[in-house]
């Protein structure tokens, strides 16, 4: 079977199932020791690690989500809360901060192809700063659809530990379409064509797959340079 024959299948059954496999670790392990404290009858300490371990499925859950299905649109490639909306000399830029409460799986803010995915060793910094995007660990993921190309990048925070990218170069994505997740507290940015109409507002909540980010104004291919921009502002 294919790898990406494997990725999809992988995809259906996390559909299926009430949260990504990525956390069961951390919903068995507590679990487990709760076993053990109870077993020795100190409820007060199992208790604890039953209310962990709760907390993290809760954490790690993967709700279904509604995938909007007008032309030409972006939508949001994490739930959060919108903390910078800036012009910039390469395109729109839109952040999304997660709270240790939201939904943290990552979605394709576009359909299309996958043209590179690049992490970035940095710090583990609070991922609210202006310079995050610059200084802390991430993972940026280009996607070159048929009318626009969007940077994507996953940004670590105090909380988040690491970072999760189930797309590599080369896959295809579907709009909305699971590709990754971030553990514990982070943020997520994307960068857009500079003809992009933005439809959000900072400190609007807004759900990653669901939520409407910006819409293309006409058709706009992205020159190849800024295409090369748009990756390069992550690596500095």
């Amino acid at each position: 079977m294919s790898d990406a024959g494997f990725s999809n299948i992988q995809h259906s059954v996390s559909d299926q199932f009430f949260m990504v496999k990525e956390g069961l670790p951390f919903v068995i392990v507590p679990l487990a020791i709760a076993l053990i404290f109870g077993f020795f009858q100190l409820w007060i300490i199992a208790g604890f690690f039953v209310g962990l371990a709760l907390f993290m499925a809760f954490f790690f859950r993967d709700p279904h989500r509604i995938i909007p299905t007008e032309a030409d649109i972006i939508v949001s490639a994490a739930d959060g809360k919108v903390t910078h909306i800036e012009d910039r000399e390469n395109g729109k830029f839109v952040s999304v901060f997660l709270s240790p409460l939201d939904v943290h799986i990552n979605r394709a803010p576009i359909a299309g192809k996958v043209m590179k995915v690049e992490l970035f060793q940095g710090k583990k910094a609070p991922a609210t700063s202006n310079q995050a995007s610059q200084t802390n660990q991430r993972n940026a993921i280009t996607i070159e659809g048929e009318k626009m190309t969007v940077a994507c990048t996953q940004i670590v925070g105090i909380l988040a530990r690491r970072i999760v990218c189930w797309s590599k170069a080369g896959d295809n994505l579907e709009l909305g379409e699971k590709y990754g997740l971030i553990k514990f507290g982070s943020r997520t940015d994307l960068l857009m064509p500079i003809n992009v109409e933005i439809f959000v507002k900072i400190g609007d909540k807004v759900v990653g797959g669901e939520t409407i980010i910006g819409r293309l104004k006409d058709n706009y291919s992205i020159p190849a340079a800024e295409h090369q921009s748009s990756i390069n502002q992550y690596a500095n």
